[in-house]
């Protein structure tokens, strides 16, 4: 039984051993366990910690089915709101969304919700269960552009609710950003990216890949020419950004976006693979987030000696507590309050180094943390062959500029109403990192049920 204080301990790989692997870090619940963790729930009348999910899950709902022993049924609760539960339940960031609203962890830990949800869908995805298909289709064609969280979701709505949809991926592997950004080690492509969109085929939903909307066709022609009443875009935020100081077009640069890609979709971890990809044997990664843990992770794994430069304090860094916890245990080097000059290149074009500067916090910039200020004379330089940036990324604008009436703001992201994901254009909807510039897997899955229940107000008159 499990002490009602504590959440039940999740099992991981010994940090040593994953160092050198990308195997899953985490284990997950076995049944034992979750039913245990399950017992600490409070099935809280008015749940908090649904409002702390961006897709709505009826929290409670599943947790006591898992109590139960009900797998099959904490699945098909899941499900009315998630379509991608596995994924979810890896990769969202829990403990400042559903835990953080928990009422158990106001004296003690809060129920480890997101260890549940993944334990419901790996269990679903042994069993073969799948979301229950719609009866009837309504004969409405709409069109969904990316096939990553918001596109799967969105698509995954309305075809529940009896609407004929295609997804149009650019690449030639279906999955966006799940299996070009995020690691095997910690989001595993085959057993859990590629069954979760079978799940989402099962709905009767079709794929197009290699479809680059605005140089294969356009929007304008698929509702033109081809018949879609309505067209939702999740394409993403693939434009990676640059800090724009000397050297950075180096041999031995990149954005964290092209290694990872690299590594992710070219297989460049498995030896069977003959991807160019510059693992490097000094690699410092530029940059706090989530997306610099993944690179700096995936180039230990590689065999390099890894360096997080970042210009802020650890209390600042932006990825999850979890992430940075996993990268330190592994032997990641934080080299914190310190910001790159300058790439040094030697004479064949290839980066040798890094000329850095020691920072202090000053007071705090518009988003509430203090900013960080140079100390003067405090130069100092790193021996470095592969350098990473991690500095965010934008949408690539080659959809708005192809579309008639498009609007975007002044970072090329695509306005679109929060609520239903109405753009300024007429039967287009638009959601996740399209919209808000690069965020998590979660958001882009809310913004795709928003999408896909404004598409069904404006084509069912609803």
């Amino acid at each position: 039984m499990a002490d009602i204080l504590k959440s039940t301990p999740v099992r991981e790989q010994d940090p040593a051993e994953r160092a050198r692997n990308f195997e899953e870090v985490c284990y997950g619940y076995n049944q034992e366990e979750a039913m245990d963790e399950a017992t600490r729930c409070l099935n809280c009348k008015n749940a908090r910690c649904i409002q702390g999910c961006p897709v709505s899950i009826n929290i409670p709902g599943f947790v006591m089915k898992v109590k139960d022993g009900d797998i099959k049924g904490a699945y098909d609760v899941i499900s009315e709101s998630s379509a991608l539960p596995a994924v979810c339940g890896r990769v969202c960031p829990q403990e400042s969304q559903c835990e953080a609203k928990c009422v158990r962890g106001i004296k003690g830990d809060a129920v480890s919700i997101g260890k549940l949800e993944r334990f419901v869908a790996d269990y679903a995805l042994k069993n073969n269960i799948n979301p229950k298909t719609p009866e009837n289709k309504n004969g409405h064609k709409v069109a969904v552009i990316g096939s990553g969280p918001a596109g799967l979701t969105c698509a995954g709505d309305l075809a529940k609710m009896g609407y004929e949809v295609t997804v149009f991926e650019a690449l030639h592997e279906l999955g966006g950003v799940l299996v070009y950004g995020i690691p095997e080690f910690r989001l595993p492509k085959q057993k859990v990216v590629q069954k979760e969109i079978d799940k989402v085929k099962s709905l009767g939903v079709k794929f197009e890949t290699n479809v680059v909307i605005g140089k294969s066709t356009t929007i304008d022609q698929l509702m033109e020419e081809e018949g879609f009443e309505a067209v939702f875009i999740g394409s993403g935020a693939g434009l990676p950004m640059f800090m724009g100081i000397p050297g950075e077009t180096a041999n031995g640069v990149f954005s964290a976006n092209e290694y990872l890609t690299r590594s992710n979709l070219m297989k460049a971890f498995d030896d069977s693979y003959d991807t160019p990809i510059s693992a490097g044997k000094k690699v410092a990664v530029v940059g706090g987030g989530n997306v610099a843990m993944d690179a700096a992770r995936t180039a230990l794994r590689l065999g390099a000696e890894v360096h997080v430069v970042y210009r802020r304090s650890e209390e600042e860094l932006p990825a999850r507590v979890e992430e940075v916890h996993h990268a330190k245990e592994e032997g990641i080097i934080f080299d914190l309050l310190t910001n790159p000059t300058e790439i040094l290149v030697d004479d064949k074009g290839w980066v040798k180094g890094m000329s850095c500067i020691r920072m202090e916090l000053g007071e705090p910039d518009a988003s509430g943390r203090r900013r960080p200020v140079e100390i003067p004379g405090s130069e100092f330089e790193i021996e470095l062959d592969t350098v990473i940036m991690s500095l965010g990324t934008s949408p690539n604008p080659l959809i708005a500029s192809t579309t008639t009436g498009l609007e975007t703001n002044r970072r090329k992201c695509i306005v679109a109403d929060e609520e239903n994901g109405a753009t300024s254009k007429a039967l287009v909807y638009a959601g996740g990192d399209a919209v808000t510039g690069a965020a998590t897997v979660i958001l882009a899955m809310g913004a795709g049920r928003a999408g896909a229940k404004g598409i069904d107000e404006a084509l069912s008159g609803k």
